[in-house]
């Protein structure tokens, strides 16, 4: 069974850093993270291989966010820095025993974890 949780959440003033942490239990391969705002559709914002040599980072972060994985420890990160007030949301890790990274189709999700910038 897999299990994931995030952590790293908070507020913080425009322009601040935060780190977000997705621990993982089970066999999983592709990870990712997604984002949804309030009354907007939950968009993804990258996701990182299995050996975690090739990342995908989405256009409206890219620049600010990256993303990593600990395979020793079982931990994804997202680093997210010069964050906007437009980057407040929750932030969900996901899953998928699969070796395609890229689409939505993530089949295991965190319980996400709320980040809120204030201008």
């Amino acid at each position: 069974q897999v299990q994931l949780v995030e952590s790293g959440g908070g507020s913080v003033q425009a322009g601040g850093s935060l780190r977000l942490s997705c621990a993982a239990s089970g066999r999983i391969y592709c990870m990712g993270w997604f984002r949804q705002a309030l009354r907007k559709e939950r968009e993804k914002i990258a996701h990182i291989s299995p050996g975690g040599s090739y990342t995908y980072v989405d256009d409206s972060v890219k620049g600010r966010f990256s993303i990593s994985r600990d395979n020793a420890a079982n931990i994804m990160y997202l680093q997210m820095n010069q964050l906007k007030p437009e980057d407040t949301a929750m932030y969900y890790c996901a899953a998928k025993s699969s070796l395609s990274c890229g689409g939505s189709d993530y089949n295991f999700w965190g319980q996400g974890t709320q980040v809120t910038v204030s201008s």
